[in-house]
């Protein structure tokens, strides 16, 4: 999709850019050539060089004798900054003056479930008060589209599987109850003032693969906390211990955890189909039960894998023969967490075409290709 002449770039910051989610984001903005795309990072769990790849993934596609705006589209304006820091954010802000920033994608949190079990108050800090502070810089430089990065853990053990939106927000676990909090605060901005504020939160459930190239994919800093890297570390050997499984007493197929697997770029598409709907001709809040222009969407495929799948499906990707130790379950695991992607499908136009086959071929090609992750780096 080539920018029409005369209309100019718009400006979209995305929070946590350079991470494994953010990068496959900002190369699905770049690919259309309509953005200006703004990365702040504090590379706490991701790495500088994941941007350097999108860039050069991007001017690989521009078309021949490409306009300067079209150049202009792959350069990613990079900002190393922690969302904690007020002053630091202004900064970003600040730059483009008021009314400089289109959009923003709050993407960056921390998102270990266990983790959140031990350090609560971390992560309340990083992952709501940062939110909060965004929310109040972004009001005072006149930017007020937000598509915000939820998560399927909102709705903790839930009564109904699949999951509809309308389930009611109960997370079992810190990390849930954050999320559960930042959609709560914008959904209240977006009440308090509903002919300035328009918000989507994206429940994500769980994301996986990494773009064909190879070039960018999941690279987690110390040992992966998700299942699939953590497959794709064994399997090359960065990972020395066995796979632990928490849990075979579950109520599922086959008594481990059942989660809704899609791939990392199915997700970023939809993250680009949520900003289109911020946009002022959008008619996805033409529906809305009251003038507040909020709303959430599941982003997930509809079908559930276990964790005993999962390693099956890795084992045909990688030919690794995996051993796992069966252990007690996890605080804050919740049995089956599969989406009902209805609503997504028919009002954002949101489809996830990739199978399970393709995510673990395309997390072993990244893995393979990079068996260091970004080369090693430890930026």
């Amino acid at each position: 999709m080539s920018t029409q002449t005369g209309e100019p770039l718009r400006r979209v910051l995305v929070t946590g850019g350079a991470g494994y989610i953010g990068s496959h984001v900002v190369f699905k903005l770049l690919e259309t050539r309509r953005y200006k795309v703004i990365s702040i990072d504090n590379h706490h769990n991701s790495y500088p060089t994941s941007l350097v790849r999108v860039s050069k993934l991007a001017k690989e596609l521009l078309p021949e004798n490409p306009t300067e705006q079209e150049k202009d589209s792959t350069v990613i304006d990079t900002f190393t900054c922690d969302l904690t820091k007020r002053d630091d954010v202004r900064k970003v802000f600040e730059h483009y003056g008021k009314g400089g920033i289109w959009g923003v994608i709050h993407i960056a949190a921390y998102k270990a479930v266990g983790e959140s079990t031990q350090i609560p108050l971390t992560y309340y800090e990083n992952n709501v008060s940062a939110t909060v502070q965004l929310l109040q810089i972004m009001s005072e430089y006149d930017c007020t589209r937000i598509v915000y990065s939820s998560s399927a853990t909102v709705y903790g053990t839930p009564p109904k599987v699949p999951i509809p939106e309308t389930t009611r927000l109960q997370a079992d676990s810190p990390y849930g109850k954050t999320k559960v909090m930042c959609e709560t605060v914008i959904d209240d901005l977006c009440h308090a003032e509903p002919h300035r504020w328009r918000a989507l939160s994206l429940r994500y459930f769980n994301p996986a693969g990494a773009h064909p190239s190879g070039l960018i994919g999941e690279e987690p800093r110390g040992r992966p906390g998700n299942l699939l890297p953590l497959l794709a570390h064994i399997a090359c050997g960065r990972v020395k211990d066995q796979l632990q499984v928490f849990g075979n007493d579950y109520p599922t197929h086959d008594g481990t955890c059942v989660r809704d697997y899609l791939h990392v770029l199915d997700l970023a598409a939809g993250h680009l189909l949520a900003l289109d709907a911020l946009a002022p001709e959008s008619k996805v809040f033409d529906n809305a039960p009251d003038d507040a222009r909020y709303k959430a969407y599941n982003l997930g495929k509809g079908k559930g894998m276990s964790v005993l799948d999962m390693v099956e499906a890795m084992r045909k990707a990688t030919g690794y023969d995996y051993k796992y130790d069966i252990i007690g379950r996890r605080r804050g695991d919740v049995p089956d967490l599969t989406a009902d992607p209805a609503l997504a499908e028919k009002e954002l136009g949101f489809h996830a075409p990739h199978d399970l086959e393709t995510m673990c071929r395309d997390l072993w090609n990244w893995q393979t290709k990079n068996p260091d992750g970004y080369g090693g780096q430890a930026e």
